[in-house]
C-alpha cells in the first residue's frame, strides 16, 4: 500500500488529528510539517525552530496513518534523537517503540546486527573504541614491517585519524595525505599497507571500529539490491537533522536508503555548514534537489533568538556568498542595540576591553554564564584567558583545556625548565616519557643515573628512544644563553615539532598554539621569570575555575565558533577579527575556503541574542616585532549603518575599518 493511499484512507476514516498544528506552529513550520509525501528540503535558518518542525512532522505523519516502524529519524547526536522522540511521545498517545531514531552509526549498527554475515562478520561482533582501534593499528605496524625506530612515521593516533577521514570521504589514504597531511606523503605506500592489515585484523577479531558501523551498512545497501529494497519499503519516510553537516559517507547512506521513493525530509541550513575539515560538504545540501527530483523547498526564516539588528548584520554578511540558498532571517523580538565594531591597539588591549565590558554587564545584572567569547582558533584566546585570570573573572572553555594546561604547552615548558635547572625531576620525567619505548620505569632509571652524576648525554636509554634522546639533549644545549622566545622557537623547530606532527591528529592547531606561546615569550628577557609566570597563571586559572564551581557555576564561556554551533548567549564577543586570523590564512587559498569562513562568521553572529561585539587588534606582537593587522574582510563587507563603531581610549586609528 503506498503512503499516499494510507494518508487519504486515514483522512476518510473520520479520525481527525488531536494536535492543532496551525495553533502550535508558525506558517513556515506548518508548511513543512503538513507537506504531502515526497522529497523536501527544509532550509532552517538560525533560531528558527528546526527541532520543533522535525518533532511535529513525525507527529503529523503518525496521526495521518504512517506506522511508526515506517519512519526513520537520523540525527548527529543521540541526545537530539532522544529529545525529539520524547517530545513526540508527549504529543501523541501512540506507541513509538518501533520507530527507528538515532545517529547514523546507531542506525548502521542496528542494520549490521541483522545482516553482519553478508559482510563476513558474526552478528555478535564487538565494537572498538578509539583506544582499542589505536592498539590494533599499533599491532598492524609491526606486521607491516614499519621500523619502530622511525620517529618520522605517524603514530597510531594519527593513523586512526587518516583511516577515519578516508572512510568518511570515501576516498584513499593517499588522497587524505595529499590534502591534509602533506608531511607524510613519502610514507603513502606504508600507510596504505598498514591500513589493509588493520582492516584484515579487525575482521579476524570479529571487531568493527566506529567508521565500520556506517561504511559496511552502506556497502550492503549499495551491493545487495534485495536488501536495499526491503529497507526502502520499510522506511517510507526518512527524516534527517542537521543535513548540512553530512559527509560523503552519510549523504550516500541517506540517498541509498531513501533513494527509491525519495520521501526524504532533509532539514538544515547551508549557511551553517562549517565542518569541511572533518568531511562535511556544503555541496550535499546544495545539490539535494538535483539528486531528488521534485524536491519541495521550505524556508524557515522566522528567528526567535536574536534582536533585529543582529539578524540584519548576519543577513548582510552571508549575502556575499555566491553559492547558497538565499534566505532572510526575520526577528520576532523587538529592536535593541546595533552590534558594536571595536578596534583596539593590540591583543592586550582587546582582552582588557572585553574583560572590562564583561564586568560592566555583570554589574548591570547579566549572568556570566550568559556571556560568550568566541574565536576562530583556540590560540586566539590566550591573551583573553590571561586577562580574565588576572581580573578573577571565572570562565570555562568548551573548546578544550585552558591554554597552559595543554600537553604540548607543558612539554615545551619542560624543555626550558630542564635547561635552566638540571635538577628538575618532574621536567626530566616529562621529557623522557615523550620518547618511544620510555615509560615511567625507564624514566626513573634514567633519572637515577642523573642523580648518580652522569651527564644527560651519557644516560642508558632504551633502544627505541636513544636517537630521540640524543636530539633532545642537543636541543637543550642550544637553549643556553638564549632569550625565552628564541628558546621556544628552537624547541618547536627541533625534534619536538616533528613529535607533534607524528603524535597528534590536530598537529596544525597545536603548532599554532606553540607559535602563540613564542609570541607571548617575546615579552620576557629572563627564562626563569617567563616559566614562573606560566606556572602562576596555570595555578590561578585552576583556582578561578574552582571558585566558579563553588559559587554555583556562573562563568563566562570561551569557545571556538565550531564548538559553539547550536548554542546561544545573551551577549557574544567575537575576537581577533583580522585577516589571516579570522578568516584564517590557510582557508583563503580557495574560494570554497573563503565561503566557509564567512559561514563561520555568520554562525558566530547568530549565537547572540541581545548584544554582539566584534573586536580586532591593530597590532599583533610576533617574533619579528609588532605587525600591523588588517581588519577582517567580514568587517569591511558590512555597511556602516548596521553597526556602532566604538572608540576606545588609547586605540590608534579606531573606526576606519571600512
Amino acid at each position: 500500500m503506498s503512503v499516499e493511499y494510507v494518508l487519504r484512507e486515514t483522512a476518510r476514516s473520520g479520525d481527525g488529528p488531536t494536535i492543532d498544528y496551525a495553533k502550535e506552529l508558525n506558517s513556515e513550520q506548518l508548511e513543512a510539517v503538513t507537506a504531502p509525501p515526497g522529497p523536501m528540503l527544509v532550509i532552517a535558518g538560525a533560531g528558527s525552530g528546526k527541532t520543533r518542525t522535525l518533532t511535529y512532522r513525525v507527529a503529523w505523519l503518525v496521526e495521518h496513518g504512517v506506522a511508526p516502524e515506517n519512519i526513520l529519524l537520523l540525527t548527529f547526536t543521540n541526545k537530539a534523537s532522544k529529545e525529539m522522540l520524547s517530545r513526540v511521545a508527549s504529543l501523541l498517545p501512540h506507541d513509538l517503540s518501533r520507530l527507528w531514531g538515532g545517529t547514523f552509526h546507531h542506525i548502521g549498527n542496528r542494520i549490521l546486527r541483522r545482516h553482519a554475515e553478508l559482510v563476513g562478520y558474526a552478528k555478535d561482533y564487538t565494537i572498538l573504541d578509539r583506544e582499542d582501534a589505536e592498539d590494533l593499528i599499533s599491532a598492524s605496524l609491526g606486521e607491516a614491517g614499519v621500523d619502530p625506530k622511525n620517529k618520522a612515521f605517524p603514530k597510531p593516533q594519527v593513523l586512526a585519524e587518516i583511516f577515519s577521514l578516508a572512510a568518511n570521504h570515501r576516498t584513499t589514504c593517499g588522497s587524505i595525505l595529499k590534502n591534509q597531511f602533506g608531511y607524510f606523503t613519502e610514507f603513502e605506500s606504508w600507510i596504505t599497507k598498514v591500513g589493509e592489515i588493520y582492516q584484515r585484523r579487525k575482521k579476524e577479531s570479529e571487531a568493527m571500529d566506529y567508521d565500520d558501523l556506517l561504511t559496511l551498512p552502506l556497502r550492503l545497501l549499495e551491493q545487495e539490491g534485495e536488501l536495499r529494497e526491503r529497507y526502502r519499503a520499510r522506511f517510507q519516510h526518512v527524516l534527517v537533522d542537521e543535513y548540512q553537516d553530512t559527509n560523503r559517507l552519510q549523504s550516500d547512506f541517506v540517498d541509498a536508503i531513501g533513494g527509491g521513493h525519495h520521501q526524504i525530509m532533509a532539514v538544515g541550513d547551508d549557511a551553517q555548514s562549517i565542518y569541511s575539515w572533518r568531511g562535511a560538504k556544503v555541496e550535499h545540501i546544495l545539490t539535494f534537489p538535483q539528486r531528488h527530483p521534485g524536491t519541495k523547498m521550505v524556508r524557515l526564516e522566522t528567528n526567535y533568538r536574536s534582536i533585529p539588528q543582529i539578524l540584519d548584520l548576519a543577513n548582510h554578511s552571508i549575502s556575499h556568498n555566491p553559492k547558497q540558498f538565499p534566505k532572510n532571517l526575520k526577528a520576532v523580538r523587538e529592536a535593541g542595540v546595533k552590534p558594536a565594531v571595536v578596534a583596539l591597539e593590540d591583543g592586550g588591549q582587546q582582552a582588557n576591553f572585553v574583560a572590562q565590558r564583561i564586568l560592566e554587564l555583570h554589574e548591570e545584572g547579566a549572568n556570566l554564564s550568559d556571556i560568550a567569547i568566541l574565536y576562530r582558533a583556540h590560540f586566539h584566546a590566550m591573551e583573553m584567558q590571561l586577562e580574565l585570570t588576572r581580573r578573577n573573572i571565572p570562565y570555562t572553555i568548551t573548546s578544550g583545556l585552558r591554554f597552559f594546561e595543554q600537553a604540548h604547552i607543558k612539554d615545551v615548558a619542560a624543555h626550558l625548565r630542564l635547561a635552566i635547572n638540571p635538577k628538575d625531576e618532574v621536567a626530566f620525567h616529562r621529557m623522557a616519557k615523550l620518547l618511544p619505548g620510555v615509560g615511567p620505569k625507564s624514566a626513573t632509571k634514567m633519572w637515577n643515573e642523573v642523580q648518580a652524576g652522569k651527564g644527560l648525554g651519557q644516560l642508558k636509554v632504551p633502544e627505541k628512544g636513544a636517537q630521540g634522546w640524543s636530539q633532545m639533549v642537543q636541543t637543550l644545549g642550544q637553549l643556553n644563553g638564549k632569550e625565552p622566545a628564541e628558546q621556544v622557537k628552537i624547541v618547536i623547530d627541533g625534534s619536538y615539532g616533528d613529535y607533534v606532527k607524528t603524535r597528534y591528529a590536530n598537529a596544525t592547531n597545536r603548532l599554532d598554539d606553540l607559535r602563540q606561546l613564542e609570541d607571548y615569550a617575546n615579552g620576557f628577557t629572563d627564562t626563569a621569570e617567563f616559566l614562573a609566570q606560566l606556572a602562576l597563571l596555570g595555578n590561578t586559572e585552576t583556582e578561578v575555575a574552582g571558585r566558579s564551581r563553588e559559587e554555583g557555576g556562573e562563568a563566562v564561556k570561551l569557545s571556538t565558533i565550531h564548538q559553539a554551533k547550536g548554542l546561544e548567549y545573551g551577549t557574544v564577543f567575537v575576537i581577533m577579527l583580522c585577516e589571516g586570523m579570522f578568516p584564517s590564512g590557510r582557508s583563503m587559498e580557495t574560494q570554497e575556503g573563503e565561503e566557509e569562513e564567512r559561514r563561520l562568521f555568520y554562525v558566530a553572529a547568530t549565537r547572540a541574542k541581545d548584544e554582539l561585539y566584534l573586536t580586532h587588534p591593530r597590532v599583533r606582537m610576533g617574533k619579528g616585532g609588532d605587525a600591523w593587522q588588517t581588519p577582517s574582510r567580514f568587517l569591511n563587507e558590512l555597511s556602516k549603518e548596521l553597526v556602532n563603531v566604538w572608540r576606545v581610549k588609547g586605540a590608534a586609528g579606531t573606526g576606519d575599518w571600512s
